[in-house]
């Protein structure tokens, strides 16, 4: 599957479950994890889960293994490895707090719609 459908499902799935203010990040070349980052947040932990299971859910369904979650069961910062993408579900103090857009800003952002 090519990567820019997974991140248009990626994205659809966060925006089923309202997840808030969702951020695609290309670092391709930045880092060795993954060549996309996808950030976003939610407002409470019920809500955090519920992207994150969603994502997961269609993960699944494009035929991806994702890796386990983690963070899951604390819903503060849930990470969800697909490969070559890894989504970031934060509640949203820990986006806040840790800022991870800011951290790796070299990366090139993505349009939403474009993704």
């Amino acid at each position: 599957m090519e990567v820019k459908q997974m991140l248009k499902t990626v994205v659809d799935a966060i925006d089923d479950k309202k997840g808030q203010n969702p951020v695609v990040l290309d670092i391709q070349g930045l880092s060795v994890v993954a060549d996309y980052f996808v950030i976003c947040h939610g407002n409470s932990e019920t809500q955090v889960q519920a992207i994150a299971r969603e994502v997961r859910e269609k993960s699944w369904k494009m035929g991806l293994d994702p890796k386990p979650m983690e963070g899951f069961d604390e819903a503060r910062w849930v990470l969800i490895d697909i490969g070559d993408i890894v989504i970031h579900v934060f509640h949203r103090e820990e986006r806040e707090y840790y800022n991870l857009e800011k951290l790796w800003a070299d990366g090139l952002r993505i349009e939403v719609g474009e993704a």
